[in-house]
């Protein structure tokens, strides 16, 4: 639903956005992650047309953006909460929006009690919390029933609770069939609400894919007490190892190759005994952005201290 193909961009000669290709699927929240100046906004930016693009292109439904007839059918924006008029009322901001999206006007009202804000419809938005106004961005993107959003920093002024419940929002979206493209720098949150990832360094993509295979773990831990007999086994199965901790061998997945039934099966067959064999802890997202983003994480803890 929401593709990016080699968007590239550059600002006075200092690439920005290099080559960046997304492709979001229907019924899937992707979570877009990178550090501040990594190139997220101007990326969203380019794919809904408020930045053109060096090179490269960006499409919403097969088409792009400018082309859509009426794009708040389409595909939700929340960009920038802050961009509302503060002398309007949360209940008057979403009126013109159901307006200019061509949806029946009872949508505004609807909208404002899934939104938590029907208490506070008749108030300025000038008076709302960030909070507050993050929940009406929200359910102004939602005005016109689109099947996919774009969202950039949902989660920003937001409560714990206000956090949950949007996360419970977007996985609903998701599950009736809805796209989710959204940009966080809370990895948390990220974690818990996004099935596929996509990560930016420098303007560069430097993952993409399924969470859950983004952190899955790239070794298995293999214990024996006749480590030799262990290693010789290796050796002739020719499986590469390293050291590990006492009597443990490290065994690198090699790309799925190598699994933990393949291990018990070198040892059966060389009679082994194994005192442990499993699949060593998956990489929580923090460490994983991190390492991706080239950020020393012992160096930031020491700097936070």
């Amino acid at each position: 639903m929401i593709t990016t193909t080699a968007l590239t961009k550059s600002y006075q000669d200092i690439p920005v956005v290099r080559d960046v290709s997304l492709r979001c699927e229907p019924g899937t929240i992707t979570g877009f992650l990178g550090a501040n100046g990594a190139g997220k906004s101007t990326t969203l930016k380019m794919t809904v047309g408020l930045v053109r693009p060096d090179r490269g292109t960006a499409t919403v439904d097969g088409r792009p953006f400018v082309e859509l007839p009426n794009p708040t059918r389409v595909v939700g924006l929340l960009l920038d909460a802050s961009a509302m008029h503060p002398g309007r009322s949360g209940r008057s901001t979403l009126t013109i929006a159901a307006h200019m999206a061509g949806v029946h006007p009872s949508r505004v009202e609807h909208l404002l009690d899934l939104v938590g804000l029907t208490h506070a419809a008749e108030q300025r938005v000038g008076t709302y919390s960030l909070g507050m106004r993050q929940r009406l961005g929200i359910a102004q993107a939602l005005i016109g029933d689109p099947a996919a959003l774009i969202l950039d920093e949902p989660a920003n002024g937001l409560d714990p609770e206000g956090i949950a419940w949007m996360r419970t929002l977007l996985r609903h979206f998701a599950d009736r069939g809805g796209t989710v493209l959204l940009s966080s720098h809370l990895l948390h949150e990220v974690q818990a609400t996004a099935d596929h990832l996509a990560v930016i360094s420098g303007g560069e993509i430097v993952a993409a894919g399924r969470l859950e295979d983004l952190l899955v773990s790239s070794t298995i831990v293999v214990r024996s007490p006749d480590l030799v007999a262990l290693a010789a086994a290796l050796d002739a199965a020719r499986i590469d190892y390293v050291a590990g901790s006492g009597d443990a061998l490290t065994v690198d997945v090699a790309g799925g190759r190598v699994t933990t039934e393949l291990l018990a099966s070198v040892a059966r067959d060389h009679q082994v005994l194994l005192t442990e064999l499993r699949q060593s802890e998956a990489n929580g997202l923090e460490q994983l952005f991190f390492s991706l983003t080239g950020v020393d994480v012992s160096s930031r803890q020491q700097a936070a201290a």
